[in-house]
């Protein structure tokens, strides 16, 4: 597993405000960080106890481009669990600071790879109370300014 910033680590968990006005707990960075890489490495794992013990007990999970939420813990490892396919994770960069999390992460089903940013929320004992994930799509990009980019 690979991360990539250098987070001052806070002592206290302080509740404050989310942007969308939800109360949080500011967790300490690198206790939320922590549990985000041990998200990820049980999942890749297929440790769905793990998984499980990284997760408060009413977590959301939400995937705003097809507008589903999943609420409780028990739902949400099972929705994991019984996702089709061989998929694999790769954690390409973790982001902490207190109260929340964000990785970008490469997931491989089959030939495909896919890339995707997790925004993780969690609660003053290091759990996950939230994950909002986004899977773009690649696309190719608007004529006009290929002076302008460097294609990789």
């Amino acid at each position: 597993m690979t991360s990539t910033s250098d987070v001052p680590i806070s002592t206290s968990a302080v509740p404050t405000t989310s942007t969308s006005g939800a109360p949080t707990v500011d967790t300490p960075a690198g206790v939320l960080r922590g549990t985000v890489e041990t998200y990820w490495a049980s999942a890749e794992a297929r440790d769905w106890d793990a998984f499980a013990d990284t997760l408060a007990e009413d977590v959301v999970y939400e995937l705003p481009q097809t507008r589903e939420r999943i609420r409780g813990r028990e739902r949400y490892v099972r929705f994991n669990r019984d996702y089709p396919a061989d998929w694999h994770a790769r954690v390409e960069r973790i982001v902490a600071e207190p109260g929340q999390v964000v990785s970008w992460i490469q997931v491989t089903v089959g030939p495909e790879e896919m890339d995707a940013v997790s925004f993780f929320t969690g609660d003053a004992h290091g759990r996950i109370t939230s994950v909002t994930d986004f899977w773009p799509e690649p696309y190719e990009p608007p004529a006009g300014r290929e002076h302008l980019v460097e294609r990789y």
